[in-house]
């Protein structure tokens, strides 16, 4: 997959950047500012695949993606899970007591939080976490520092301050890789679904009546608000199975009953560094 060109949203150094290259060793990464550009980018040929966060063990969802799976043509073809380790940058021979400001995106930033409340600095939030790191070093922002991936201080030429800043060392981040052909990246063992319930009673109890009763994991159900539609809601569902697989294609057509839409999102290998669920 030498000629695979993968886009992810950030700059060189970000974790969708780790992401990529986990899931495609040889591929070419192309940055792309915004998550919807990176599945326009997609969508149009401009990539081979995307990839996208969808899931922070601490923060939760990332609803960008969901809502651009659900409206889009892409579609997921497989997953990887990277380990979140951020570190404090700044320039060459700067020291912890040197630095008076911090800047890195929102989320990075909350995620330091224990370490940063014990910095005697102004924290700023920014776009990205590699785009905080080319800040400083393009601009010799001399004071500041960065919280990102120790990956970002080789490709900007800065120097690591404290790493494993992170509160919780277990930090991860699940991206999923989409695709406008859909071709799962292997033997597919992970569904992902979006659906709306029919507006009656126990519609969503009875939409997953037929995955328990065919002994079928479902490892994620969330739901997320209808735009334009107050009160109303769409659902997300992964299951631990195949498209293919016999039980879930008859749990599919009972679940149908209950629903008044209902879009695969995809059906791919999941990340096998994954714990195993009962």
């Amino acid at each position: 997959m030498s000629d695979t060109r993968v886009g992810y949203q950030g700059e060189p150094g970000a974790f969708s950047e780790t992401a990529v290259l986990a899931l495609f060793p040889s591929a070419t990464p192309v940055p792309h500012h915004a998550f919807r550009d990176v599945f326009h980018a997609v969508e149009r040929g401009a990539v081979d695949f995307g990839m996208m966060p969808i899931e922070n063990s601490q923060a939760g969802s990332i609803n960008d993606t969901y809502d651009l799976l659900a409206s889009g043509s892409a579609s997921i073809v497989g997953e990887v899970i990277v380990p979140v380790h951020h570190a404090l940058l700044a320039l060459p021979g700067t020291s912890v007591e040197d630095v008076h400001r911090v800047i890195s995106h929102p989320q990075a930033l909350a995620q330091c939080q224990d370490y940063l409340e014990r910095l005697d600095a102004e924290v700023l939030a920014v776009h990205d976490t590699a785009g905080a790191a080319r800040l400083i070093a393009e601009e010799h922002r001399v004071g500041e520092a960065a919280v990102a991936a120790e990956h970002a201080a080789m490709v900007y030429g800065l120097e690591v301050l404290a790493a494993g800043i992170e509160d919780d060392p277990n930090n991860q981040t699940r991206f999923v890789a989409v695709s406008a052909s859909g071709e799962p990246l292997g033997e597919p063992n992970k569904t992902s679904l979006v659906f709306e319930v029919r507006s009656v009673p126990g519609a969503l109890y009875r939409c997953l009546g037929p995955f328990a009763e065919r002994n079928l994991n479902l490892s994620k159900l969330e739901s997320r608000p209808l735009g334009g539609r107050p009160w109303e809601y769409r659902f997300y569902l992964d299951v631990e199975v195949g498209e293919s697989d016999d039980a879930f294609r008859d749990a599919l057509e009972g679940f149908k009953e209950y629903t008044a839409s209902v879009k695969v999102l995809g059906s791919y290998p999941r990340w096998p560094e994954q714990p195993d669920r009962g």
